[in-house]
């Protein structure tokens, strides 16, 4: 039997998304001219279900998130036609999923919000782990991608209340609740995408909340949506990650299991952008940073392009967390730098490796490698000093900051010395 979506863009139908014997299709409605991805070019012949899914199954939250909603709507982990069916009001992007018949709000239609109290904030953020997105609940069809718990919510003008936005309202913030397992988790994201913000680069505002209900007190950070147009009301922008614009399926993220490395990344880059120089100078930075704090799970899906109206442009860099400061996560980079996948392994010549994969000159890179190695030790420490007077202070930034000096030696000594190559210390 036949299934249907249609999916919507910017408020115009774009096209439909079909199920037809588990497998699916992607067809552009005629007249349509805006296209959804870089991987669906706008074309008469519809998509087969190897070209359609992994943008549109690249919506939707991962692994055991998704098998937790999945189980609450009693649809199989695998169904990603009915996970958009339940999910797709309200996704990353400006991208809306409809029943055949129905129509999205329009943009200047009054923004629906289920405002919520403390008691009752408290309760969303302790049913995160066993209510991910909240499917299931009655007006809301929410999704993000991502195997962590996060929910699209509404903050209030006056930057006060919190609610969730209903019946295909726009959301204007991500709340992001601490990572199970993953010590100080809201300390360390909020901390390093602070200290990529000190360092002037292009970065997602992100703050720590704290909300206290009675004897009841919790952490967790608030993500300004980069693909909501700030102050109009209701005005989404379109974005994709790298996953999605590549056609390559979020089961495959990381380049060891199929994922992009980090050549695609730049000329996707090149082949999407105009012009692109500023772009891949701004990813560059993006591939520095991530590799000196210890961001060993910046994969694709962890880079998006966002379109304008003068046309895609590389994102601001956003889930910048410091996994390296944590024993039991791995220290294998998402991407390779040169051949090499641990950082401590990483030589000058696996940079220059890196550069010419990329098509950067060596000699820039190196030149911005350094420049970024030797400010930010003390960035860093400034960005400690601020956080600690905000009463913002963790033991997991203690160890960032040593981290982030440890890792600017080496590089710093490194690249200044490339006559010969140094084992790796246990330090770095």
């Amino acid at each position: 039997m036949a299934r249907h979506l249609e999916v919507w863009l910017l408020g115009a139908h774009v096209g439909t998304l079909s199920q037809i014997d588990g497998r699916l299709s992607f067809a552009y409605a005629p007249g349509a001219t805006t296209p959804l991805s870089q991987s669906l070019p706008v074309r008469s012949e519809p998509f087969d279900d190897r070209a359609t899914r992994p943008f549109f199954a690249g919506l939707l939250p991962e692994g055991g998130k998704r098998k937790q909603i999945a189980k609450t709507l009693q649809v199989s982990t695998q169904n990603d036609y009915a996970l958009l069916e339940s999910l797709g009001g309200e996704c990353a992007g400006a991208v809306t999923l409809l029943e055949p018949g129905q129509s999205p709000q329009a943009l200047d239609a009054p923004r629906e919000v289920r405002w919520l109290d403390h008691a009752q904030l408290l309760q969303v953020l302790d049913e995160m782990p066993l209510r991910p997105m909240r499917a299931g609940d009655d007006g809301l069809r929410l999704s993000l991608a991502g195997a962590q718990d996060k929910l699209p919510v509404v903050l209030d003008a006056d930057g006060i209340r919190i609610g969730l936005p209903l019946n295909g309202s726009p959301s204007t913030h991500i709340l992001k609740p601490p990572i199970a397992g993953v010590d100080g988790s809201v300390f360390n994201e909020a901390f390093c995408m602070a200290l990529a913000g000190a360092l002037k680069l292009d970065v997602a505002r992100t703050n720590i909340q704290t909300i206290a209900h009675g004897a009841q007190q919790r952490h967790y950070l608030l993500v300004q949506r980069y693909d909501r147009k700030p102050g109009v009301p209701g005005q989404r922008l379109h974005q994709e990650d790298f996953c999605q614009a590549l056609g390559i399926v979020s089961e495959h993220k990381y380049q060891n299991e199929g994922g992009p490395g980090l050549a695609q990344a730049f000329a996707l880059l090149r082949s999407a952008t105009r012009p692109s120089a500023p772009h891949t100078l701004k990813l560059l930075d993006y591939v520095v940073f991530n590799a000196l704090i210890g961001n060993h799970d910046a994969h694709g899906k962890n880079f998006s392009l966002l379109y304008t109206p003068a046309g895609a442009v590389l994102t601001p860099l956003y889930d910048a967390l410091c996994t390296a400061v944590y024993p039991t996560l791995t220290e294998k980079m998402a991407m390779k730098i040169g051949s090499k996948y641990k950082f401590s392994e990483v030589q000058v010549r696996h940079w220059e490796q890196f550069a010419k994969e990329a098509e950067l000159s060596p000699a820039q890179v190196k030149k911005r490698i350094l420049d970024i190695a030797k400010r930010l030790p003390d960035l860093a420490r400034a960005t400690q000093a601020t956080f600690q007077s905000q009463g913002n202070s963790h033991p997991i930034i203690d160890q960032i900051v040593t981290l982030v000096d440890q890792r600017c030696a080496l590089t710093i000594r490194r690249l200044t010395a490339p006559q010969f190559d140094e084992p790796p210390p246990e330090a770095a």
